[in-house]
């Protein structure tokens, strides 16, 4: 796939391989909401990437959908349910194996966002808007983009980052990604917050979520304010 029509050359990993503890163990990227599953909604964000690896067991290859085989990579953090930042090293290592230049901004997106694709778009604008400030910097002043929800909680998985510094990050770590937080992974990067107004960045936790999200899609309600913790 070509560069986003912005000029960036962007790069996809959806993060798919969680316990799914707060839905009864259920496998997320299957969980339908209003008649689709959680990851073939993330996987709308197709459009503005250039290449696309999905971190998660084989069981939810399936929750693909209509997605065809040759547009996704398949990859699984080692060991199993590693955590967000060993699924990112886990992308990162698919991407390096399977793509012959690397793209200059990598999108990072959770499985559990039924509203990705509107998150996308916002994040890739964002992206493009600090791209063009730094045109005429020595070097970039932020490594990267994230939503904010309504509390201000940062969203790091609904996320554009610049590759290098994301790689750099990972590395930093080393064998210490298993179990790795978000907030260990980030340190020292320079990243600005995007407040969601759109609440594009909503994501699905628990079988209420469901509920309310299938609601919201099919017009039923308006969307809420989110006021859980992370």
């Amino acid at each position: 796939m070509s560069a986003h029509p912005s000029g960036l050359t962007i790069d996809l990993i959806v993060l798919a391989g969680g316990r799914g503890s707060r839905l009864g163990g259920a496998l997320k990227p299957a969980v339908e909401v209003a008649g689709r599953t959680l990851l073939s909604r993330v996987l709308d964000a197709r459009p503005v990437a250039r290449h696309a690896v999905i971190v998660g067991p084989p069981a939810a290859r399936s929750a693909a959908a209509d997605q065809p085989s040759d547009a996704l990579t398949w990859a699984l953090e080692d060991p199993p349910f590693g955590g967000p930042v060993a699924g990112i090293a886990a992308g990162l290592t698919a991407l390096a194996s399977n793509v012959d230049e690397p793209a200059g901004w990598l999108l990072v997106l959770a499985c559990d966002l039924p509203w990705g694709a509107d998150a996308a778009r916002l994040l890739a604008v964002a992206a493009s808007a600090l791209e063009a400030a730094n045109e005429t910097a020595n070097a970039p002043t932020v490594d990267g983009v994230h939503l904010v929800d309504s509390t201000g909680r940062a969203q790091w998985l609904a996320a554009m980052y610049r590759a290098p510094a994301l790689r750099a990050a990972v590395a930093r770590l080393g064998d210490r990604v298993d179990g790795a937080s978000m907030r260990q992974l980030l340190a020292g990067l320079h990243l600005d917050g995007l407040r969601d107004e759109a609440e594009a960045g909503t994501d699905v936790d628990t079988w209420q979520d469901v509920k309310s999200s299938t609601a919201r899609l099919n017009g039923a309600i308006q969307p809420d304010p989110r006021s859980d913790p992370e």
